[in-house]
């Protein structure tokens, strides 16, 4: 990635040009100096063109915690790069013994190394494997929140774990006592039982559910406000993406829509006069005027998400839906 920016930044110097992703793999033909594979050095080159093209910028370093060096990542294609022999991988002559977690089945594609914030290096795999997944049925909306993570159009709610605030005491006995080493542990702890939890949160609604719809709430907004302990804790963005792929996996429709009015909004007759904006995140129950409906604030908007009377779309005549 080094080498990535230096070509850049001469090549903006003297030539007035960002290098395309071809130019800077060859330009940076020195897999023998660095001790990397030919095709290492390509994939780093196509990801760094990708993130400076979609950010229009030179991409920063990725620092490890408390550290001023940048995480460790080696790409592969793996058919030319490694190759798997027992409890060990043969990469570029050099043998490595590794903890698989799991058998490795079907065709590997292609993989990496990669570093974790603790300094614990990873191999990933992707492999082709034949799935034969079940498709769930029924149709289901779903309210992102912080009370409860998810409220669902069918009554169904996933709790919110306040997963920092269980370890929050002793990260910071570790902080006052300056134990670094430790610290990182914790925080790594934090992001894997988050991690889990969402994966199984997620994969049990991909499972059961053939078209989910879930609101388009933005947790970047919310960050910058006083819920961002809170907003940056339920993992909002990590949920959606698992919930993206995990349906695609079991055949499933996934879409994301305009959550407006989805709270103020009555399910039952459409009338507006529900609670709205953050002061009135205390009121999780309320009457509509029009027809007397008692609505729980959460269930009624994933019941609006669903049917698309958010934003007033009629998404239930939607093909994709």
């Amino acid at each position: 990635m080094w080498c990535c920016g230096e070509v850049q930044e001469h090549a903006r110097r003297w030539s007035k040009r960002w290098p395309s992703a071809f130019d800077l793999i060859q330009l940076t033909r020195a897999s023998r100096e660095l001790g990397l594979h030919s095709d290492t050095i390509a994939a780093v080159c196509l990801q760094f063109a990708r993130s400076r093209d979609a950010f229009r910028r030179r991409p920063r370093w990725r620092k490890s915690s408390g550290s001023k060096r940048s995480l460790g990542w080696v790409p592969f294609n793996a058919p030319r790069a490694i190759k798997l022999a027992g409890n060990a991988i043969i990469y570029l002559k050099q043998r490595y013994r590794l903890w698989l977690h799991r058998p490795v089945e079907g065709r590997i594609l292609t993989g990496c190394f990669a570093e974790d914030a603790c300094r614990r290096w990873y191999l990933n795999l992707q492999c082709e494997v034949e799935e034969t997944l079940a498709t769930g049925s029924g149709a289901v909306g779903i309210d992102l929140g912080l009370a409860t993570l998810a409220k669902l159009s069918d009554g169904g709610k996933v709790d919110c774990q306040r997963i920092t605030a269980r370890y929050e005491q002793q990260l910071a006995t570790a902080q006052r006592a300056g134990r670094k080493a430790r610290v990182k542990a914790i925080h790594a702890k934090i992001t894997n039982v988050r991690r889990d939890f969402l994966h199984r949160a997620s994969n049990a609604i991909a499972c059961k559910y053939e078209n989910i719809v879930v609101g388009k709430v933005s947790a970047a907004r919310l960050a910058r406000t006083r819920l961002a302990k809170s907003v940056l804790d339920a993992g909002w963005s990590a949920f959606r993406n698992m919930l993206r792929y995990k349906a695609l996996r079991h055949g499933a429709r996934y879409l994301e829509v305009d959550e407006r009015y989805s709270t103020q909004r009555c399910s039952g007759c459409g009338a507006l006069g529900g609670p709205k904006g953050i002061a009135t995140l205390g009121v999780r129950e309320w009457v509509c005027s029009s027809c007397g409906v008692v609505h729980d604030r959460d269930t009624n908007a994933a019941r609006n998400l669903l049917s698309g009377q958010s934003a007033g779309l009629q998404l239930t005549k939607s093909p994709a839906l």
